[in-house]
C-alpha cells in the first residue's frame, strides 16, 4: 500500500501530508493488528491540528472520542459537533473529574504541557502527551513520578516511537542482522516564513523553535537504534531575533561510540532523511515521522532491500494503540518513556548551550 511520498516525489508540508495518507486509505478494511488491548475510553485537550488528525484516525477504526475540553469552550463545541464527541467540558478540572475518561491525550503547545500533565496524572488517568512532552528534562522528570505516584501510564506521542517501521527494524537490528550501529546521520528542514514572528514557529512565549518542534523526531530515530543515550554533545546554532533556535548542526556520542550527526533548519526545506549506518549495511528512511518504509543497502554486495511495516495514515492509531497496550501491561510500550526521556536531556542540554531559555525557565 503506497501511503507514502517517493523518493520521487514532491514533499508536502505536515498537513498535506497526512491529508493524503488518509486519502490513500479512504474506503479500505482497517487493519485488524493493531488495537489489540482492551479499548479506552478518551478525551483531548486542545482542538487544534494533531486533535483533528486523532479524530480523523480512530474514525478510519470505527471509534470515537468520548471527551473534549478546550481553552475556548466554543471551539470545542464545534470540534465535538463535527466528529460526533459526547461530552465537552467548560474546564479540565470537569475532564479530569469526569470517571468515564480513562486516557486524555494532550495536544496543546509545548509549554502548558506540564500544567495539564500533572492536572490529569494526578487524577489517575492514563496520558499520551504530544510532542514535545515538556518543555525540559526536570518536568519529564516531575510527570513520570507523579505518573508512578498514581500508577498511570505517561507516553509520549512522537510518532517516531510507535510506527511499526522502527518496532520491526530494531527487532532485526537486536537480533544482530545489521551488525553494530555505528553512526546516525539525520536531517530535517521545514520552511516557516518571517513574516508572522508570533506563530508558535518562532514565538519564545509558545516555546517555539526547531528543536522540540522537529529536533524531537530526529533524536528520536537515533536513540532507538543506540545502545544508550548520548554522554557527549558538540554543537553550533543560529538564533532567530526572538530568542528561538532557528538551524543547528550539533554531533553527539555515547559511551560505545556510537555517533549522531543532526541538521536541524526552521526556514529551509531539507529531505526529512535518516540514514543508520550499521557494520553491515545502510538503512534509508526518507519522511521518517510516520514513515512506513525504508531501504536497506547491504555492505557486501550492495543489494538493495525494501522493508515496509505499518501504514502512513494509521500513525496515530498506533499512538492510541501503545497506550492502551502500555496499560494492559505490555513492556514494551511501558518503556518507550525512557526513550523520550533520553531524548529530552539531550534537547535540554543542547538548548542550555545555546542560551535559548523560555519565560517559564527564567
Amino acid at each position: 500500500m503506497d501511503t507514502q511520498n517517493t523518493l520521487n516525489s514532491a514533499p508536502l508540508d505536515a498537513a498535506a501530508a497526512a491529508k493524503a495518507a488518509f486519502a490513500a486509505v479512504e474506503g479500505l478494511p482497517f487493519p485488524d493488528d493493531i488495537f489489540t488491548a482492551p479499548e479506552l475510553r478518551w478525551a483531548v485537550i486542545g482542538c487544534g491540528v494533531i486533535a483533528n488528525q486523532m479524530v480523523q484516525s480512530l474514525a478510519l477504526a470505527g471509534r470515537k472520542v468520548y471527551g473534549v475540553a478546550n481553552r475556548t469552550f466554543a471551539k470545542a463545541e464545534a470540534f465535538a459537533a463535527e466528529y460526533g464527541v459526547e461530552r465537552v467540558y467548560r474546564s479540565v478540572e470537569e475532564l479530569y473529574a469526569d470517571p468515564a475518561v480513562d486516557a486524555i491525550y494532550i495536544t496543546t503547545p509545548h509549554n502548558t504541557h506540564i500544567e495539564y500533565l500533572r492536572g490529569a496524572l494526578s487524577a489517575g488517568k492514563h496520558v499520551l502527551c504530544e510532542k514535545a512532552i515538556t518543555l525540559n528534562s526536570d518536568e519529564l522528570v516531575e510527570a513520570r513520578a507523579i505518573a508512578d505516584e498514581h500508577h498511570v501510564v505517561l507516553m509520549d506521542a512522537t510518532t517516531v516511537l510507535h510506527m511499526p517501521l522502527y518496532v520491526e527494524l530494531m527487532r532485526r537490528a537486536r537480533a544482530g542482522e545489521f551488525g553494530r550501529l555505528r553512526l546516525a546521520q539525520v536531517n530535517f528542514g521545514s520552511f516557516h516564513d518571517y513574516e508572522d514572528v508570533q506563530s508558535r514557529f518562532w514565538n519564545r512565549s509558545l516555546a517555539g523553535g526547531a528543536m522540540l518542534d522537529i529536533g524531537v523526531y530526529a533524536l528520536s530515530v537515533a536513540r532507538l537504534f543506540m545502545e544508550s543515550q548520548p554522554d557527549e554533545v558538540v554543537s553550533l546554532a543560529n538564533l532567530f531575533k526572538t530568542g528561538v533556535d532557528e538551524e543547528s548542526g550539533f554531533i553527539t556520542r555515547n559511551a560505545q561510540g556510537q555517533l549522531g550527526v543532526f541538521s536541524l533548519t526552521m526556514h529551509a526545506k531539507q529531505p526529512k532523511r535518516a540514514d543508520l549506518c550499521f557494520d553491515d549495511c545502510y538503512v534509508e528512511i526518507m519522511a521518517y515521522p510516520r514513515a512506513d518504509r525504508a531501504t536497506i543497502t547491504w555492505t557486501a554486495d550492495g543489494r538493495r532491500e525494501e522493508v515496509t511495516a505499518g501504514v502512513e495514515a494509521y500513525a496515530l492509531c498506533y499512538e492510541i494503540a501503545d497506550l492502551e497496550k502500555a496499560v494492559a501491561g505490555d513492556e514494551s510500550k511501558l518503556k518507550l518513556i525512557d526513550y523520550a526521556s533520553d531524548v529530552m536531556e539531550t534537547m535540554t542540554r543542547l538548548r542550555r548551550d545555546w542560551g535559548v531559555v523560555y519565560p517559564e525557565e527564567e
